[in-house]
C-alpha cells in the first residue's frame, strides 16, 4: 500500500487522502447512527450516555462540514479554498458577536469587521501578500476599530466594547486566515501537496484535544483552573501533547518535514491549539454560556462552529509562522 501511494502523483495522493478520511467519517457516522437506534434504559447513566453520543454526533457533523470545505477548496483551487475558509471565519465571528452584547456605538465597527476587514484579509492571503496580511489586523485594524467606534460618540463601556470586537477579529478572522495561507507556501521538491500540510495541522491538533478530553474523564485529577475547565489538568494535557506529537511523527511522510521536525511542529501546533481552547473556555464562562451556540444550537446550525475551530484558530498562525520561518517557504 505504501509503495502504491508513493507511485501516485501529488494530486492523486491528496485525492487518496480525502477518500480515506471520508471513509473513516462515514464509518464513524454509521456507527453513531446505529448506536442512537438502540433502546436505552431510563436513569442518570442512560442520560449521560445519550449526552455523550449527542456530543459525538455533533462533532461528526462539524467534521463532515470542515472536511467538505477542505475537499471543495482543494478540488476547485486555492482561491476557492481561501473563499470557503473566509465563510467559516464569517460564521465563527457571527457566533462570537451574537453572544457578546453590542450597542449603538458598535455598529460601525461591526460593519467594518464583517464587510471590510474579513474580505480584505482573505484577499491578502489569496494574493500571497504575506508580509501585509500578517500585520494588517494587529496593526492597522486594531488602530482603526477604536477610531470608528469613538466617532459614533458613545463612551459607555468604550474599552470593553472595543476589546471584545478586536478579540473576535483576532481569533475568528486573523487566526482562521492562516489555514488557507498554508496552501500557498512553497517547498522545494515537494510539489502541489500543501493540502497535506492543512490536514497535518488539523489532525494533530484535534487528536491532542480529544485525547486530553478522554484522559481527563477516565483519570480524575485536580483541574488546574476549575472555574474555567474541569478537564484541564497537567496529566491530561501532557497526554494530549504526547498523542499529537507522536501522530505528527507518524504523518511525517505526507509533509515536507523530517521526523524530528514533524515532532517539533506538531508539538508547537498542539500547544497553541490546546491553550487557545482553554482561553476560549474562559471567554465562554465570562459570557455565562456552555458553548458558542445559543443553548446548544449555534447561529450557523453547526452546534457551535466556533467550539470546533477555536483551537485551530490559535494553532494556525503559530504553526504557519513557525513553518515559514524555519523552512523559508
Amino acid at each position: 500500500m505504501g509503495q502504491f501511494l508513493r507511485d501516485l502523483n501529488a494530486s492523486q495522493q491528496v485525492a487518496a487522502l480525502f477518500v480515506i478520511v471520508f471513509g473513516l467519517l462515514f464509518a464513524a457516522s454509521t456507527t453513531a447512527f446505529l448506536l442512537s437506534l438502540r433502546e436505552k434504559d431510563e436513569g442518570a447513566q442512560a442520560d449521560r450516555a445519550r449526552a455523550r453520543l449527542g456530543e459525538v454526533r455533533a462533532l461528526l457533523r462539524t467534521s463532515w462540514v470542515m472536511m467538505t470545505v477542505f475537499w471543495v477548496g482543494w478540488a476547485l483551487g486555492d482561491v476557492v479554498a481561501t473563499t470557503l475558509f473566509g465563510l467559516v471565519a464569517f460564521f465563527a465571528l457571527r457566533e462570537f458577536v451574537t453572544l457578546s452584547p453590542t450597542g449603538r456605538g458598535d455598529h460601525r465597527g461591526l460593519v467594518l469587521a464583517f464587510f471590510v476587514v474579513l474580505p480584505l484579509q482573505f484577499w491578502l492571503v489569496a494574493t500571497e501578500r504575506f508580509d501585509l496580511f500578517t500585520v494588517f489586523i494587529p496593526v492597522y485594524v486594531f488602530l482603526a476599530i477604536p477610531v470608528v467606534s469613538v466617532l459614533a460618540g458613545d463612551p459607555k463601556r468604550f474599552l470593553e466594547r472595543n476589546a471584545k470586537l478586536q478579540w473576535g477579529i483576532m481569533v475568528c478572522i486573523y487566526g482562521m486566515s492562516h489555514v488557507p495561507a498554508l496552501l500557498l507556501l512553497q517547498f522545494p521538491k515537494w510539489g502541489a501537496r500543501n493540502a497535506f500540510l492543512v490536514f497535518f495541522l488539523v489532525i494533530v491538533v484535534q487528536a491532542a484535544m480529544v485525547t486530553q478530553h478522554v484522559v481527563s474523564r477516565r483519570f480524575k485529577r485536580k483541574p488546574l483552573a476549575p472555574e474555567i475547565s474541569e478537564s484541564f489538568n497537567w496529566m491530561s494535557w501532557f497526554a494530549g501533547m504526547a498523542t499529537g506529537g507522536l501522530l505528527g511523527v507518524v504523518l511525517t511522510g505526507i509533509t515536507p518535514f523530517k521526523p524530528g521536525q514533524a515532532l517539533a511542529m506538531a508539538l508547537i501546533a498542539c500547544t497553541a491549539g490546546s491553550l487557545g481552547h482553554l482561553v476560549m473556555k474562559a471567554l465562554k464562562r465570562d459570557r455565562g454560556v456552555p458553548n458558542w451556540g445559543a443553548q446548544g444550537h449555534s447561529v450557523t446550525g453547526a452546534s457551535g462552529l466556533l467550539d470546533r475551530v477555536d483551537g485551530l484558530c490559535f494553532a494556525a498562525p503559530v504553526f504557519f509562522h513557525s513553518v515559514r520561518w524555519y523552512f523559508g517557504a
